[in-house]
């Protein structure tokens, strides 16, 4: 049946082993389930009331992810799984096998599973290997400062420690570089202020055309943005749902708000002659070849640094509250004990963002 069961995220068979496995008393897998009986320890946001998750995540990026998610769920379940669970009633029961218990397992898969890296020749040409879910080695914790490293051999997982563990001390493994909004969303908890060393914070790169058009003073200037724009769409520098992502030491997506703000800084002259030579030429290899690091964003162009400060302000206005109440929330030992888990959590997603942020405006 591997032909129907095609799909977007290619987690379908998993699933549906899942989906009948945990369902089945005898299972040679009942043991390993039995560590989540009623999977009420995962946490995700997608299992939030969606009021708390505006409420608590707004500004984070997390809830579009989960609503992304929540219509990928719904299809996937009413388009491919619900067909193939009735061709085989033998089998699958939809009033056993419900949407709620797909969304449950998504959450598993999301939070335990292991996806063995590409090499890097398939990359481009196959999406992403199937996830698989691998008992024992899941049941190590992630943290950014990690002590221990998951290698794939030919025949089988090895668990390695990166350094000296000692006797009673917690081995953890990475589940990659995560920001915290990306840990929250996939896995349902955050790393503590300041733990997550690989933490992020976005700014959408609509809002840059946003702050850009604001300082546009005449209808030309605001046309002359407009073309802009769609100068880096066709380069495929930008795109409506992209965004450019701020780490602590450096700009990840470098190469993209280089290009983007230094477009949109042209005057029409300079924008005009700059597309006739398919970009200058003269752009020196130096320049090409920077990192837009901490150092190298205070060193730029007084334009670049009012339009990226400008954007970082819009940024900052989509979250409900200022850095100076997360301060105090999360600083104020006796308020922060009375917040429940959800409430921690997102406190240190929004915290660690908006600290990002912040330091990006002192250094323009």
């Amino acid at each position: 049946a591997q032909e129907s069961l095609q799909s977007q995220s290619g987690w379908v068979p998993l699933l549906l082993a899942l989906l009948h496995e945990y369902t089945t008393s005898n299972s040679q897998w009942q043991p390993y389930f039995s560590l989540w009986q009623d999977f009420r320890s995962l946490d995700h946001p997608m299992f939030w009331p969606e009021e708390e998750r505006t409420r608590l995540l707004q500004g984070t990026g997390i809830p579009e992810a989960v609503n992304k998610d929540l219509a990928n769920i719904h299809l996937e379940y009413s388009s491919i799984i619900l067909p193939f669970m009735e061709s085989h009633p033998n089998i699958f029961d939809p009033s056993l096998h419900t949407l709620e218990m797909y969304k449950q397992l998504v959450a598993f898969v999301m939070a335990y599973s292991f996806q063995e890296p590409l090499e890097e020749e398939d990359e481009d040409e196959n999406g992403p290997n199937p996830p698989m879910m691998v008992p024992v080695a899941d049941i190590l914790n992630h943290v950014a400062n990690h002590n221990a490293n998951l290698e794939y051999a030919p025949q089988c997982l090895r668990m390695v420690t990166t350094r000296p563990v000692s006797k009673g001390q917690e081995i953890f493994n990475t589940y990659g570089q995560m920001a915290n909004w990306q840990l929250l969303h996939m896995y349902g908890f955050a790393e503590p202020y300041p733990g997550n060393t690989n933490d992020t914070a976005d700014i959408q790169m609509v809002t840059v055309r946003k702050a850009a058009l604001q300082c546009a003073r005449s209808e030309a200037e605001k046309q002359l943005v407009s073309e802009q724009w769609d100068y880096l769409c066709q380069l495929e520098m930008v795109g409506e749902e992209g965004a450019f992502v701020l780490g602590w030491d450096e700009v990840l997506t470098e190469e993209e708000l280089s290009m983007t703000l230094k477009v949109l800084c042209m005057s029409q002259e300079e924008f005009k002659e700059y597309k006739e030579q398919d970009g200058w030429e003269d752009d020196s290899e130096e320049e090409e070849n920077s990192t837009l690091s901490n150092e190298a964003l205070s060193r730029l162009k007084t334009p670049c640094k009012k339009l990226l400060y400008d954007s970082v302000l819009l940024t900052l206005e989509s979250y409900g509250s200022d850095l100076k109440a997360e301060h105090d929330l999360l600083y104020n030992k006796e308020v922060y004990e009375k917040l429940s888990r959800r409430e921690q959590q997102a406190l240190h997603v929004r915290y660690g963002q908006k600290r990002i942020l912040h330091q990006l405006l002192e250094l323009v």
